[in-house]
């Protein structure tokens, strides 16, 4: 039973680029017929990289389709140190030098970029952000207003160049910047908080108030939002509506590093700063707010370009690193992520909050020592962290030390003595490691604990419905327990393989290829679904296809133990009365 797999660890390094794209590469010339010598731009990678421009060319191509920007961006930059002047690698390798944050190396393409397209919108962007950060406004005025017009470009513009003037102090003309900005819906919020930022950077502390306000109203869950309308309202001497205000976000938010801060000055006694101290920084704050916006609607590649950009402004800016980090990490490029987090300094308050992150990340990365290491350092210096116990747990169970894991998610329920729907998950992890250390009394309990705080959540009704028909008990009970996750979730094949499994073993194997067929289907990738599958076949008299099955499931590359069972099955079949031959599959993500 695959409790806790591992999201597999993407192997994308530039040597295996290099060498699939020389593959690539040599086919091509291969075909191009026969008597073609080879030109010198043909060669073989050496050393683990292309040499050649079809080599960078396609390596690039295939780093970008794995989403892969790092090397995608080397590799089209090799391309082009191959073909200087191609206007195709000219516009590949500029974005994803931006995107990964090599900034200088992707301004003198911009250059050549806008020589050709004068209202490029990201070269203009690039530009002017460097004018920017130089302290040239008016250059950098200039380059905002040559970007091609578009919704999230004009808002980007109109904002850039308000704070322009508010770095030479002319707080009328940035505020006039922004007012006269005209678009879609969702650019209010937008105005208004940066209007307001504006406002109380000049000390103009009323009107900073009335923006501000009106960004809070549209939008009370966004911590920049209300960590400025309460540090604003502060400023004007209105302490307890800025408690207030700290108050209704930590309802939804408990015990944020950056509310805690604010709320520590407030309780001091002491006026906190604007949320902005200088016209870079201001600058900054809006390109991480829309590279925040744009990653969560999967545009990563641009999402990265704003927020590398939001750095090159404020290098040591924390909150622009940890999306990027999550950025990186949506990609499912964790080493990166983990490298990124380094950045956040040791002192700093989201340090507790980063450690924990870190060590999910070598989770995913299947360096459990590290990630352990991670996690018990973080404990060290927090014991009742919640957070940090829930993220050890996970990563013991992650690595099957379900004894261990068991332990740990019991401290997580002793600091919860109330617990609240959200815990429902601690009980359910609990349970897992209960029932896999054959302790299944307990592990009873806890998945009905789990279902009390949570009565419809399908993961802990497939399990436990699936636990009780597994062991030949409540058996109808359990199927209906079992349906009704399929209900609930019928796109997840891990939850319909658990329906077909449970078909198989109640013997009504033509229900079982029903499902388990369906289950497939959602999750062609997976070795256990494709082994039950084939057992499904052979009891239903398909041998040929069972035995297609268990050769496809070992091509997959299924855990050892499942291995060995699946090899002999290959050589003798299935013979009747004999007990299931794979495990049951449960589909648990791991630590995140």
């Amino acid at each position: 039973m695959n409790v806790a797999r591992l999201h597999p660890r993407r192997r994308s390094g530039r040597t295996v680029l290099a060498a699939l794209a020389a593959a690539l590469a040599l086919a091509t010339v291969a075909g191009a017929g026969r008597g073609e010598a080879k030109t010198s731009q043909d060669q073989v990678p050496v050393g683990g990289h292309a040499t050649s421009l079809a080599g960078n060319y396609l390596a690039g191509r295939l780093a970008g389709a794995l989403r892969d920007i790092e090397n995608a961006a080397t590799f089209y930059r090799e391309a082009l140190s191959n073909d200087p002047g191609n206007p195709i690698l000219i516009d590949r390798a500029f974005p994803l030098l931006l995107a990964d944050g090599r900034i200088k190396d992707a301004l003198p393409l911009a250059q050549r970029v806008v020589q050709r397209d004068k209202a490029n919108q990201l070269a203009r962007l690039a530009l002017g952000i460097d004018a920017f950060k130089r302290g040239q406004y008016e250059r950098a005025r200039t380059h905002f207003s040559q970007m091609a017009a578009r919704p999230l470009t004009d808002l980007t513009a109109a904002v850039l160049t308000a704070w322009t003037y508010a770095g030479q102090g002319d707080t009328d003309a940035a505020l006039k910047a922004i007012d006269k900005l005209n678009g879609p819906e969702w650019y209010g919020i937008f105005k208004n908080f940066h209007s307001g930022l504006i406002a109380d950077l000049a000390g103009r502390r009323a009107e900073a108030g009335k923006r501000l306000g009106a960004a809070y109203k549209s939008d009370q869950n966004t911590l920049r939002v209300t960590d400025a309308q309460a540090r604003a309202l502060a400023r004007q001497g209105k302490m307890l509506e800025a408690a207030g205000i700290l108050d209704n976000f930590e309802k939804i938010v408990p015990d944020h590093p950056l509310i805690q801060e604010t709320r520590e000055d407030l309780t001091a006694g002491k006026v906190p700063a604007p949320l902005v101290t200088s016209a870079t920084a201001g600058a900054s704050e809006l390109l991480y707010g829309l590279g925040a916006a744009i990653g969560r609607d999967g545009g990563e590649e641009m999402a990265a370009v704003y927020l590398q950009l939001a750095l090159f402004l404020e290098p040591k800016a924390e909150l622009p690193l940890l999306t990027l980090a999550s950025l990186q990490g949506q990609m499912k490029n964790y080493e990166k992520s983990v490298d990124i987090l380094g950045r956040i300094a040791a002192d700093s308050r989201l340090k507790p909050m980063v450690d924990i992150q870190i060590g999910r990340y070598y989770s995913l990365l299947s360096k459990f020592d590290e990630s352990r290491r991670a996690l018990e350092a973080s404990l060290e210096k927090a014991p009742k962290d919640v957070d940090a116990i829930l993220a050890l747990g996970d990563v013991l169970r992650s690595n099957k030390k379900f004894a261990e894991a068991a332990e740990v998610y019991s401290r997580a329920v002793a600091l919860s003595p109330q617990p609240q729907k959200s815990d429902w998950s601690i009980y359910y992890y609990r349970g897992i490691c209960y029932e896999r250390t054959k302790q299944w009394p307990k592990a009873e309990a806890d998945f009905f604990k789990a279902l009390e705080l949570n009565p419809n959540e399908a993961s802990v009704l497939n399990y436990l419905g699936y636990s009780w028909i597994d062991m030949g008990l409540n058996l109808d009970k359990g199927l209906d327990l079992v349906r009704q996750a399929v209900e609930l979730k019928p796109d997840d094949g891990y939850i319909v393989d658990s329906l077909g499994w449970a078909y198989y073993r109640l013997g009504r194997y033509d229900d079982a290829v029903r499902e388990l067929e369906r289950a497939v289907l959602l999750r062609p990738e997976d070795p256990v679904i494709n082994d039950h599958l084939g057992d499904a076949y052979w009891h239903v008299g398909r041998q040929l296809e069972a035995t297609f099955q268990w050769r496809h499931s070992v091509d997959l590359k299924p855990e050892p133990e499942d291995l060995a069972r699946i090899q002999k099955k290959l050589k003798e079949g299935l013979r009747e009365g004999t007990a299931p031959a794979s495990a049951r599959n449960d589909g648990q993500p791991s630590a995140q």
